[in-house]
């Protein structure tokens, strides 16, 4: 099964309170590179929260959100009347030593100062964390489930791009045996020309001729890079997450098609395993974004 490293999922919460909205993005990554975005009340819940991400999206660069919002109806953030009172009482004490008038805006300054603002939320309880948990699965899953639809799309067009291939394989031989008469006579010119009218051993001749064509030979090629390709479409449909096999496989199938290549020795075959590399470069392409 193909499974995209493209995703999002997005869940809401009401809780008491409190609007708990939490996003879960992931994109493509050799690596699980997770980034996170917790307000501090739940701060302390960052690792579970991170393992249980790494543990079902598996791999990719995924930031994960939590906002939260309060209706109103609750200031969790009052000021530290105690420490107010000690700013003022030093402030007036250095004032009145100095006979330095204190202005009016003796409070605004203070209230700038450090510390001034307290939370008055309570710890949180187990019960609110399991409804945050939950509603974290859920976005989770969601975006599992984007990851699956995108997969899908993505194996459509891999798909299709293993079977160009192969189809391009299909056209080889009607070249070959054009090929083979083109080496020839290529060769065969060029010992005349080398003997200068001198007698050649034909049956000699024919020998050399046989081993040197023997290393042009594509056949062996062909059939490994065909069972590439078919190896290449069963692992497609397996159930787990195959994106890192189908890359292996498409390396072999890039050897192969450059040893082709290398051989080739003909205009047409030679722009067959053109197309061939175009197709396997949207394949290559397409995987950097494959679980």
């Amino acid at each position: 099964m193909v499974i995209s490293m493209t995703g999002f999922g997005r869940e809401v919460l009401e809780y008491k309170n409190k609007k708990i909205s939490i996003d879960v993005k992931s994109l493509n990554s050799k690596i699980t590179d997770i980034n996170t975005r917790i307000p501090g009340y739940y701060k302390e819940k960052e690792l579970e929260i991170r393992k249980l991400i790494s543990g079902e999206l598996k791999r990719g660069k995924i930031d994960f959100c939590m906002f939260v919002e309060l209706n109103g109806s609750e200031n969790v953030t009052q000021i530290n009347e105690d420490i107010v009172i000690n700013y003022y009482s030093q402030l007036k004490n250095i004032c009145d030593t100095n006979s330095i008038p204190m202005g009016n805006d003796i409070l605004s300054g203070i209230i700038r100062m450090p510390d001034i603002m307290q939370n008055k939320s309570e710890d949180l309880s187990d019960g609110e964390w399991d409804f945050v948990l939950q509603t974290v699965q859920k976005a989770i899953e969601a975006c599992k489930d984007y990851r699956i639809i995108e997969g899908r799309e993505l194996e459509k067009d891999i798909t299709i791009n293993i079977k160009s291939i192969l189809s391009l394989l299909d056209d080889i031989p009607k070249f070959e045996a054009e090929r083979i008469t083109l080496i020839r006579e290529k060769l065969r010119l060029v010992l005349d020309e080398l003997g200068q009218g001198k007698k050649i051993d034909e049956n000699r001749l024919e020998q050399e001729i046989i081993y040197y064509l023997e290393k042009f030979d594509v056949n062996e090629e062909k059939v490994r890079l065909k069972k590439h390709c078919e190896y290449f479409l069963e692992t497609i449909m397996s159930d787990e997450p195959v994106g890192k096999i189908l890359a292996f496989i498409s390396q072999e199938i890039g050897r192969e098609i450059n040893t082709l290549g290398s051989k080739a020795n003909h205009a047409e075959m030679q722009k067959i395993v053109v197309m061939m590399k175009d197709e396997l470069e949207k394949i290559k392409e397409q995987l950097l974004n494959v679980l």
